[in-house]
């Protein structure tokens, strides 16, 4: 305890030292540095350092004022820059194991209706929804966001496929996840089947795949349409070492056809 505490309490006063030059969007705090997820990239699998893994920045992961996470820092900076925060006025959004601090933001938009969601709630504001099989009428939806949860789901492509049934036409998903540009297609066995093994193949001990490059095809097959940015095409002018998110992960935006 006392070891883990030595660990922690320098990232901690780090968020209270004035003069930080990172900065949280979530919180619009400056601090000095971003805490690491666990022991930062030392800990990654040495076949994810190999595969060249793009997902959270695991050195720079969560805020020490708000404890945002990277993710979601990103997500917010993708939303703004795109108009896709704006865009959601008035409308209505599933919203699928919500972040600590991104739905305020997202409510703060003014959208007609806003559900968050998840499989296993853990909070009596959050609805209990299956991806795999939604209790939700086809066509009633404008936006759905899933911020590093496919990764989690045990059939990914009927995730998407439901995920498509349920948008509007014209209505948008935002689908965030780990993958590897190196491997050709995604991975998955059913024989790695412990949270170690998980943890060294996938990347995380509840992953049930790594994702390839054939990502974003996998996606599209459902119907999609691709909107899929890259962080300089959006936010070329945001160092993502100041703002503590990972540049090499794309904006995973789709639309499905009006």
């Amino acid at each position: 305890m006392a070891l883990q505490l030595t660990k922690v309490l320098p990232y901690a006063i780090s968020g209270w030292i004035p003069g930080g030059r990172r900065h949280c969007v979530l919180c619009g705090r400056r601090v000095w540095r971003f805490m690491p997820y666990r022991n930062g990239s030392r800990s990654v699998a040495p076949l994810m350092h190999a595969l060249e893994v793009v997902g959270s920045d695991v050195d720079n992961f969560e805020c020490p004022r708000c404890g945002a996470h990277d993710r979601e820092r990103h997500l917010l900076l993708y939303l703004r820059a795109s108009g896709m925060l704006k865009w959601m006025k008035d409308r209505s959004i599933l919203h699928f194991a919500p972040e600590k601090r991104l739905p305020r933001w997202i409510q703060a938009a003014g959208p007609a209706d806003y559900t968050a969601c998840d499989l296993c709630p853990l909070s009596p504001h959050v609805r209990r929804v299956d991806m795999l099989d939604m209790d939700i009428a086809s066509a009633s939806v404008d936006m759905v966001i899933a911020n590093h949860v496919l990764e989690h789901v045990d059939d990914v492509d009927r995730a998407s496929s439901e995920i498509f049934r349920v948008l509007k036409p014209g209505g948008y998903s935002i689908l965030q996840t780990p993958y590897s540009a190196k491997l050709q297609h995604t991975w998955s066995d059913e024989g790695i089947d412990t949270p170690q093994a998980r943890l060294q193949a996938y990347g995380q001990e509840d992953h049930v795949r790594l994702f390839g490059r054939d990502v974003f095809e996998r996606i599209e097959a459902a119907g999609f349409e691709s909107r899929v940015r890259q962080h300089d095409d959006l936010l070329g002018d945001t160092d993502p070492s100041l703002a503590g998110v990972n540049r090499a992960e794309p904006f995973f935006l789709y639309r499905k056809p009006a």
